[in-house]
């Protein structure tokens, strides 16, 4: 049985980029890991196909908030480093409402792909929210 029943319910997603916060974020998808297999027949067995893992394969991160004021600053200036950025490790970390820690992720050789700004509509008014994606080549958590 789980012993500690802290349950991620109102989750925020504290984001730090080589121990520098870009701030919180409301949501957080693409966090995953898939095993790329290589099928190999063997000669003269017909019952089956071997399933080899080759490689790791991970998912780009997306992380996306509603835009506050100032919260667009530490990303953009993180992004325009890109060209000369030395890859990055990135910690990811669930809290609740109340700021207690859920879980945390640690991407490893992470390099910006892009951020999307707010599309701006004046005849459908909607919070403006902006959007970083990230991708790494590992993961890690605790929690």
């Amino acid at each position: 049985m789980i012993e500690d029943t802290k349950i991620a319910v109102g989750v925020s997603y504290v984001v730090k980029i080589d121990g520098e916060s870009l701030g919180e974020f409301a949501s957080c998808e693409g966090l995953g890991v898939e095993v790329v297999l290589e099928s190999r027949e063997e000669g003269g067995n017909n019952s089956f196909v071997w399933q080899l893992p080759t490689r790791l394969k991970f998912s780009n991160v997306k992380l996306s908030r509603p835009v506050g004021k100032g919260t667009s600053q530490p990303i953009l200036a993180w992004i325009s480093k890109a060209p000369a950025l030395k890859p990055s490790t990135a910690e990811i970390q669930a809290q609740n409402a109340y700021g207690d820690k859920i879980a945390t992720w640690y991407l490893q050789r992470v390099v910006p792909v892009r951020w999307t700004g707010p599309s701006f509509t004046a005849d459908q008014p909607k919070v403006l929210t902006e959007t970083l994606e990230l991708a790494h080549h590992g993961i890690d958590a605790d929690g």
